[in-house]
């Protein structure tokens, strides 16, 4: 008696074996007002990264598809989508600032201590890290920022640079740091070693408790050492 024939005993084996290993896709990120909207994008271009697509809204406002890296192979990571702030979630924000008294002589005590907080570590909010290859890039990155910043003051007014320098002790990195037009009088450290921060705190960007802004950070960690800021906290 011959034994029904199975189809799937035909079929090649299946497998959950990745071609690539997982990454981090995309980051959301909205911009307060849809006025903000091409100040963001500048931000953005400034920091090197490459608009793929800019698609205008019904509403006049533009959503924005960035690549963090434009010579990297496009397989759907590596990206950043800027679009408006939704109403409703303005409509939120804006119900928790009446309720917190924001602004107001009736401030609830809470809203002083988070943001005195978030003045002091910029890591201590809401955030969005990207690893650099290069200190040469943040460099010239932040430079483009600090420069567009001083010619336009209205731009200017919208961005604030913190920076993390390497903690002292490896020769050859703090040499590279004392000659860098960025880093050279940083008198900040990193939460690590053998690696540097470049933050850009902006309230074109919203997000976190109470939709203040979003701090934008850029790491590079020096080759050669496998205990750096990404691998090893020391506070």
């Amino acid at each position: 008696m011959n034994e029904p024939h199975n189809a799937n005993e035909d079929a090649p084996e299946m497998t959950d074996t990745p071609a690539t290993p997982a990454t981090l896709g995309h980051v959301a990120i909205h911009y307060a007002k849809n006025e903000y909207g091409p100040m963001a994008a500048r931000l953005f271009k400034l920091l090197g990264f490459s608009v793929r697509e800019e698609i205008p809204l019904p509403d006049g406002s533009v959503f924005y598809h960035f690549l963090v890296d434009a010579d990297a192979t496009n397989n759907g990571d590596g990206i950043v989508y800027l679009s408006p702030l939704r109403r409703a979630h303005r409509w939120l924000y804006d119900s928790i600032h009446e309720a917190l008294g924001i602004g107001t002589e009736n401030e609830h005590p809470a809203v002083a201590k988070v943001r005195k907080s978030e003045a002091q570590d910029p890591e201590a909010g809401f955030h969005v890290g990207f690893l650099i290859p290069t200190l040469e890039r943040i460099e010239e990155a932040f430079a483009r920022v600090k420069a567009e910043a001083e010619a336009d003051p209205e731009f200017g007014r919208h961005v604030e640079i913190v920076l993390n320098r390497a903690k002292p002790g490896t020769p050859d990195i703090d040499a590279r740091l004392d000659a860098s037009p960025l880093y050279r009088d940083v008198t900040r450290h990193t939460y690590g070693r053998n690696g540097v921060q470049a933050f850009v705190r902006t309230d074109l960007l919203c997000s976190g408790p109470l939709g203040d802004d979003v701090v934008i950070e850029f790491d590079y960690v020096f080759p050669g050492y496998p205990d750096n800021i990404l691998t090893k906290t020391e506070m």
